[in-house]
């Protein structure tokens, strides 16, 4: 029994090695709280460059410099602006309508996205509508996460096929031509 406590004893005073279960406690906290900065740093610039690429292609659009905008069009044009957005033209999905100064009814329900397990992309709509029509342009960009293990990855909700969802809306009057 003395040999025990002698062992107990000993191994009570020892210190060597409580760095490393100081470590062992905080490392885990330390690298999710690094993995969430990461990774909502980059969210948030994907957000940017999507909200960017947006405003540059519809006021390029309300110019008059972009003539009969189809789906194609303005996705290349968003696209073009947004450099750290891999696969952009495949994971964006775009809605531009005219609003009507009458009634008001705008698009309704959430902005359709891209369901990467379909073949099928989802039906919107582009008109480029007349003179001083108000429009209104929804996009939606599924985007993979860096780190979707961590907590920030693990909050967000994910798309029907994978990913996650980013979206833009906008609104603008035709300039009179």
């Amino acid at each position: 029994m003395k040999k025990v406590t002698n062992f107990l004893a000993r191994f009570c005073r020892d210190e060597s090695g409580t760095s490393t279960v100081e470590f062992v406690i905080l490392a885990p906290v330390m690298f999710t709280f690094l993995f969430m900065g990461v990774e909502l740093g980059v969210t948030m610039t994907r957000q940017v460059l999507l909200d960017r690429g947006v405003d540059v292609s519809i006021r390029a659009l309300r110019l008059g410099h972009i003539q009969n905008p189809t789906v194609d069009l303005l996705r290349e044009n968003i696209c073009a602006t947004t450099s750290m957005i891999r696969d952009c033209e495949r994971n964006l999905l775009i809605d531009l309508r005219r609003v009507s100064m009458t009634t008001w009814n705008y698009p309704t329900g959430q902005t359709e996205c891209i369901n990467r397990d379909e073949e099928i992309d989802p039906t919107t709509q582009v008109t480029s509508g007349g003179s001083n029509d108000l429009m209104i342009l929804r996009a939606c960009l599924i985007i993979d996460p860096l780190f979707p293990t961590s907590r920030l990855g693990l909050r967000l909700p994910p798309a029907p096929g994978g990913g996650y969802e980013l979206f833009s809306v906008t609104s603008f009057v035709n300039e009179p031509r």
